[in-house]
């Protein structure tokens, strides 16, 4: 018998939670095969059988492990089951297929329905997306006849993660509990952490739009056909703060002891919005990248977030971070510095609003910005410069390409 233990994923973590089997007790497994899923207070990874053999679960659905704790053992003594059942030339009874796998049944003047669980159904192209996005079916309110889920259901709860739709019974007095994972945990502590030990204040200022949106109006269709992936936001933010972090690098600091540590690079964490929770995935050396590898660094990272496929690495580090409330709709917020770092920069919701322009009242794309930072290391000379630099190269786009008027750069000015 070999036994499976819980593997050291970091440093500083000494305990996780057994996310899932994906393997039952009984089961054959080869070597290599993911048999769990396990979730420290940063990632989520999967288990490997280190031998082929039988499988033996050793803990529960939801329990939390210690480090070098046994979660399972493998028989790898025990005969590998042949494929093909067949006893005395008799055909073997047919296995009833498990309600989570069942194939789709076509049923006479009725839409193809698909069986995701015993209770709920959905239509193929629905369960498709369900395995593939690995969906909680219980989390989608179905919208289709008979209670079907539909593409659209689908589509819903991942652009909505944690809403709850769907009317409630009137006058119900019913409660739930549940346990707390292990992310959701390390988020309220973190969060708490970094208001009670920073001195954070928030500066705010306001950027138009306009010239982004016509880029991107231009040349998106250009873009992708080059580059395989959309023209978003984010690239253009990012490359803002990466130039106006290399301009007050105060902002890209962090206190260290009795020390400040400064950064000659620029390593972006992104916020990344899970059904899980909130993760912060760090983008490398900002300020090398080229506006089509920023966007694809994005799609790969937001990509592996939905599907708990981030590495430790791809988590730790950062020297500043941008979170996007604008995508929920967010007008207006104040962020919380994600620690260590010392800054974090709130994007928001474009709307149109009248701006006095020359004596002239315009309608205008505009978006609040907030810079939430800690007052130990920035001053506000430095947060607010910081905040106008931005918003000026986000206005003038043309300006990301060597951080400088390129009329001033061609006339040596």
């Amino acid at each position: 018998m070999i036994d499976i233990k819980v593997p050291t994923v970091g440093e500083s973590i000494s305990e996780v939670t057994l996310l899932k089997w994906v393997k039952n007790s009984g089961d054959y497994v080869e070597r290599d095969e993911v048999i769990a899923e396990l979730e420290s207070e940063k990632a989520t990874f999967e288990v490997n059988a280190e031998q082929a053999g039988t499988l033996q679960q050793s803990a529960k659905e939801g329990d939390t492990l210690k480090i070098g704790d046994i979660l399972a053992t493998i028989d790898e003594k025990a005969a590998k089951p042949e494929k093909a059942a067949a006893t005395n030339g008799t055909p073997a009874k047919e296995a009833k297929p498990e309600a989570k796998t069942a194939p789709a049944v076509q049923q006479p003047s009725q839409a193809p329905v698909t069986a995701v669980s015993n209770d709920i159904k959905a239509t193929p192209v629905a369960a498709a997306m369900i395995a593939d996005k690995k969906v909680d079916p219980k989390s989608v309110t179905p919208s289709g006849y008979s209670g079907k889920i539909v593409k659209n259901d689908v589509l819903q709860a991942l652009s909505n993660p944690g809403k709850v739709t769907g009317g409630k019974p009137l006058f119900s007095r019913e409660e739930r509990r549940e346990k707390m994972s292990q992310l959701r945990k390390t988020i309220s502590r973190r969060l708490v952490e970094s208001k009670n030990t920073t001195a954070m204040l928030t500066t705010f200022n306001e950027v138009d739009m306009s010239r982004i949106m016509e880029i991107r109006s231009k040349f998106k269709d250009k873009f992708k056909e080059i580059h395989g992936v959309n023209l978003g936001f984010m690239s253009f933010f990012a490359k803002a703060c990466a130039i106006a972090l290399q301009e007050w690098p105060a902002v890209g600091a962090y206190i260290d002891g009795d020390q400040l540590v400064y950064h000659d690079y620029v390593d972006i964490s992104v916020a990344v919005s899970t059904p899980r929770g909130l993760t912060v995935p760090v983008i490398r050396n900002v300020e090398s990248l080229s506006m089509a590898d920023i966007e694809k660094k994005v799609v790969e990272l937001a990509g592996k977030a939905r599907d708990n496929k981030l590495t430790m690495e791809e988590l730790t580090g950062g020297t500043f971070t941008i979170t996007n409330g604008g995508v929920f709709g967010s007008l207006m917020s104040t962020p919380i510095i994600n620690l260590p770092q010392s800054a974090i920069l709130g994007m928001h919701k474009i709307q149109e609003r009248p701006m006095a322009i020359n004596g002239q009242v315009v309608i205008k794309p505009m978006m609040y910005l907030a810079v939430s930072y800690d007052h130990r290391i920035i001053d506000g000379r430095e947060s607010v410069s910081f905040l106008v630099r931005v918003k000026e190269l986000l206005e003038n786009p043309e300006l990301l390409l060597f951080g400088k008027d390129p009329v001033k750069t061609l006339l040596e000015l």
